[in-house]
């Protein structure tokens, strides 16, 4: 004989919503004020009272970054003493906070700092599993001693043979430049696998009208941002007759040929990193994924759940306005055991094809009717 019981356990399926650190970026330099706080900004924030009444570098590229990510734009900022090491100030900043980028203000001098950011970035990535990419700025034109053409050479000698994925580097040409780049990219109009070249988003705000000169007087020309471009440096950039001032492209320090040249393709592979690790722990020890043909044909759905998400695309009165990524086929992802208790899972990310040269070509037609 036996009572009657019952059980009623409540089930999680992790079908909820995923957080996203996308769009915010930690700033970190030096200040006087809140000096070792990481502090919260957002467009209300009153700078004068947070990073103190004197103007700064620090100060300076944090308005351009509110100036040209429009709404909803959120960032942390970190001042730190002269004496602090910035990589100390790192590894305190990401315990109280995530980003998607760290923007040091603070010129550097050589590509031995940049080589320190890459290995940061490594670091963060293996500790927390936090994908992160930097971005850093060197001086601009001394314009009592320098030509254009003895700082470009100067400049090149920073990232000549620098192999770093995870590092953009801008030239302080304006004084304002990184801030406005960091901006441009938590513009959330746009999306992560937006360029920052993209005119549509608008012209870039701020004093973009006084061109900086060089010791003999010359203004910045198109033709020295190019030799910076090729360089590798990340600069603003204006069209003939076009009004504005525009960006080109956000480069990043990969080798020849990788895949992450450009800051777009990083941002969007980092998402995919942040969105499918949440599910890929909520899998440890689940006997739901297994080496069954059932078990594995339903967990490629369940770990695409993120692509899906991030490759809808919305049409309005017939324009298209496409997804961060195409939509994924049934072999974008593969899962691999390689023992009872091992599992390796595939995953790939399709990104839209992007006009960044477009030719056109006229000719007349001088047929009759």
């Amino acid at each position: 004989m036996s009572l009657g019981t019952i059980q009623i356990n409540r089930l999680n399926l992790f079908q909820g919503e995923l957080s996203e650190v996308e769009m915010h970026f930690l700033f970190i330099g030096l200040g006087d004020t809140n000096v070792g706080s990481v502090l919260s900004m957002s467009q209300e924030t009153d700078l004068d009272n947070d990073l103190g009444g004197s103007d700064s570098v620090l100060k300076t590229q944090v308005q351009a970054a509110m100036d040209n990510a429009g709404q909803n734009w959120s960032a942390s900022v970190m001042p730190i003493a002269a004496e602090t090491d910035w990589q100390d100030a790192v590894d305190f900043a990401m315990e109280v906070t995530s980003c998607e980028a760290i923007v040091l203000t603070d010129e550097i001098t050589a590509g031995t700092d940049i080589e320190a950011m890459q290995t940061k970035a490594n670091n963060i990535m293996a500790t927390y599993m936090r994908p992160v990419f930097f971005m850093c700025a060197v001086r601009g034109c001394n314009t009592e001693t320098e030509t254009w053409a003895a700082y470009t050479t100067a400049m090149a000698a920073i990232t000549d043979g620098i192999a770093a994925d995870s590092v953009a580097v801008v030239p302080y040409l304006w004084g304002h430049d990184l801030g406005t780049l960091a901006g441009r990219l938590c513009d959330s109009s746009v999306t992560v696998a937006d360029s920052p070249m993209r005119v549509a988003t608008g012209p870039l705000s701020g004093i973009w009208s006084n061109k900086p000169v060089d010791s003999d007087g010359a203004a910045i020309s198109m033709a020295y941002l190019t030799t910076m471009d090729s360089n590798r440096f990340s600069v603003p950039q204006w069209y003939p007759d076009y009004d504005g001032m525009y960006w080109g492209d956000c480069s990043m320090l990969d080798v020849d040929a990788g895949d992450y040249q450009v800051v777009e393709h990083l941002r969007v592979i980092n998402k995919c990193i942040r969105k499918i690790k949440p599910l890929v722990i909520a899998r440890i020890g689940d006997r739901r994924l297994n080496s069954t043909p059932a078990s594995i044909a339903e967990n490629k759905t369940y770990f695409m759940r993120p692509l899906r998400a991030m490759s809808k695309s919305v049409t309005i009165n017939g324009l298209t306005f496409p997804g961060e990524i195409r939509p994924p086929e049934s072999d974008s992802i593969v899962i691999s055991w390689t023992d009872n208790e091992t599992v390796v899972i595939y995953i790939t990310a399709q990104p839209y094809t992007c006009p960044k040269k477009i030719t056109v070509n006229l000719a007349l037609d001088l047929s009759t009717e």
